[in-house]
């Protein structure tokens, strides 16, 4: 099972990106403890050189990390034929222990590093490397979580058993469930798409006073994480339902097939989006007196909150056309 083509991918890719990490990591201890751009020292200057390869290669391999989570729940969805039970990738990770921590420090660690990659860019467009200790300091706070992923995630893979009698996603979420997954849709349908729409209309707002104003930058980002909560909750407790046309079936993997269309990646990639381009506004607030950003900055979150915001109408779009279009009357 290991010579699959998706496991080989996310084993190799896990490996690559850690040891990449380590080094970065170590590269980072020395720019924080001895980066002094008024030195004109041999240890300054190689500094300097140094960190424009490094910033690339994490480019590219945080670029890796967030196409990393798609990729399991693609892998987790393509496996679930050679498991008794399983129904799509619901399943699969319940097959052992470690499957649903592993997804759970993806979507972390998605998070994280696109807000990397958003520090990075901005730093990259300040003359004197202004962010380089900010932006090397969420680097050391990332790695052990990218540590973590990749040992869990190989323990997940090695575990695999195909004579292992796992769980359907109708077992999982069933509404007499006592698992803690059941407990996740529990919320009433009402209420929260009363909060699904009342969240993504006040993040619109706060993102259209944002652009004429300038101001607000912070709290637009706090409702952008707050998005991401309850729009993951709406998907356990009224979304999924409506694609599937059921009252029972909450879960959220059978989005992602073929036979709904593979809704679910635009639907999460929306978002996952919205959450890190929204929260990357408010990350960035504190630097915006670094003289060599003060021009910069406002732009970069100006084009941070209208993919925020673009990303939103469209999650919201899909889900309203499809409660619009469909005959299943929930309430």
């Amino acid at each position: 099972m290991l010579f699959h083509p998706g496991i080989m991918a996310l084993i190799l890719g896990s490996f690559l990106i850690s040891f990449m990490v380590l080094y970065s990591s170590w590269f980072a201890i020395k720019i924080l403890r001895s980066w002094d751009l008024r030195s004109g020292s041999e240890l300054q200057l190689d500094l300097e050189r140094r960190t424009y390869l490094i910033s690339t290669l994490l480019a590219c391999v945080f670029g890796f990390q967030l196409l990393s989570l798609f990729l399991y729940i693609f892998t987790g969805d393509r496996l679930h034929s050679l498991f008794v039970g399983a129904m799509c990738a619901a399943g699969v990770f319940f097959v052992n222990g470690f499957g649903y921590p592993v997804l759970l420090l993806k979507v972390i660690n998605f998070l994280l590093a696109g807000l990397w990659l958003i520090v990075n860019i901005s730093d990259n467009r300040g003359y004197d490397y202004p962010l380089i200790k900010p932006k090397y300091t969420l680097l050391l706070l990332i790695a052990p979580l990218i540590l973590l992923e990749t040992i869990l995630q190989l323990n997940f893979f090695l575990r695999l058993r195909p004579d292992i009698i796992t769980s359907c996603c109708g077992s999982l979420f069933k509404s007499n469930g006592t698992e803690l997954l059941t407990q996740l849709y529990a919320f009433p349908h009402i209420p929260m798409k009363i909060a699904f729409y009342l969240s993504i209309a006040l993040t619109i707002g706060l993102g259209l006073f944002y652009l004429k104003k300038g101001r607000g930058g912070t709290l637009f980002a706090v409702m952008a994480g707050v998005d991401l909560v309850i729009a993951i909750l709406s998907i356990f407790s009224f979304i999924s339902l409506y694609f599937y046309e059921l009252p029972t079936h909450h879960c959220p993997f059978c989005l992602l097939q073929g036979e709904y269309g593979y809704v679910g990646y635009p639907i999460y990639f929306s978002i996952l989006g919205s959450a890190i381009s929204g929260m990357g506004v408010g990350l960035l607030m504190p630097f915006r007196k670094i003289e060599s950003l003060s021009r910069i900055l406002p732009i970069i979150q100006k084009k941070l909150v209208l993919v925020c915001l673009v990303l939103l109408l469209l999650l919201a779009f899909i889900v309203t056309y499809r409660m619009v279009v469909t005959d299943f009357i929930l309430e």
